[in-house]
């Protein structure tokens, strides 16, 4: 036997008694709301570097338009492609379902990224609680709580016939009181208890099949949030310094700190885990301050 064939002998015996990567997501179609966003769209990219099929979901075309863009001139292999829909569409998001479907054939993973915030939804330092814009904050609800509960009803069935993972979003906001973010604030909670419920039906109704669990980023420099912790040349704000002296990493949150929790909750590794809640958050919830 020539070496040639007998390394490519060992390769092929090597190839087929190696189990697959638990954290393998070569062609897992991953779908995420809010696409656009800094966290989300970092995850996109992340993604479709990893091999997945990642479904960019946003309900700004020109900014879903930029964003499939970078991720191609990223990585001119990706695979990937965009939907419009508004989290809060149920007919655009069964369109979008159906146009995966009709595209892949299966979802494998949910991210619901979309979410945000409204000033009138929070109380500045000058102001009380009677000053709360109510409308405001019924919008932030809906974003936040009924944007995750809709996209999870919606592709809930296509998930489940093929076994798969959904995450959500949560923030530092839902299991401590943030001061000012009241509306972010009491729609992150509602997300945390939808996800351990979510959690446990789908454990119980499918067999293990579908798994629910939720990632609790820290504080992450985004457009949103710049102004409130950032200063124009750079410095922290009051409250940015609030933030990283509450913070044991000293620190905002990067990005890309984030991908490590998202692909393990999305891959198979996290198998066996659901109803969890995961903080990326250099030690803020652990923290009391003193």
């Amino acid at each position: 036997m020539t070496d040639g064939k007998y390394w490519n002998l060992i390769a092929a015996v090597h190839s087929a008694t190696t189990p697959p990567s638990l954290f393998d997501l070569t062609d897992k179609v991953i779908v995420i709301t809010g696409a656009t966003g800094t966290l989300t769209g970092s995850a996109a990219r992340y993604f479709a570097a990893q091999g997945a099929r990642v479904v960019y979901l946003a309900r700004n075309p020109e900014k879903l338009e930029a964003a499939l863009a970078d991720c191609r001139d990223e990585f001119p292999d990706a695979q990937c492609m965009g939907v419009v829909a508004d989290v809060l569409d149920r007919p655009a998001l069964e369109k979008a379902r159906d146009a995966v479907l009709q595209k892949w054939g299966r979802i494998d993973g949910l991210l619901n990224g979309a979410g945000g915030n409204m000033a009138g939804a929070t109380i500045s330092p000058d102001k009380s609680f009677k000053d709360l814009d109510f409308d405001s904050l019924q919008q932030v609800v809906d974003l936040n709580f009924h944007g995750t509960v809709l996209p999870s009803l919606v592709f809930a069935d296509a998930l489940v016939e093929g076994g798969g993972s959904v995450v959500n979003f949560s923030s530092v906001s839902a299991p401590l009181a943030v001061t000012r973010v009241v509306g972010y604030s009491a729609a992150k909670s509602a997300v945390e208890n939808f996800t351990r419920w979510l959690a446990v039906d789908m454990a119980r109704k499918t067999e293990g099949k579908v798994r629910v669990n939720a990632v609790l980023p820290g504080f992450y420099i985004g457009e949103q949030n710049r102004h409130l912790l950032t200063n124009p040349d750079g410095s922290l704000t009051e409250r940015g310094q609030l933030v990283v002296n509450n913070t044991p990493f000293g620190r905002f949150g990067q990005a890309d700190e984030l991908h490590g929790a998202l692909h393990y909750l999305l891959a198979d590794a996290s198998k066996f885990v659901t109803g969890t809640i995961l903080p990326v958050d250099g030690g803020f919830v652990a923290f009391s301050g003193v």
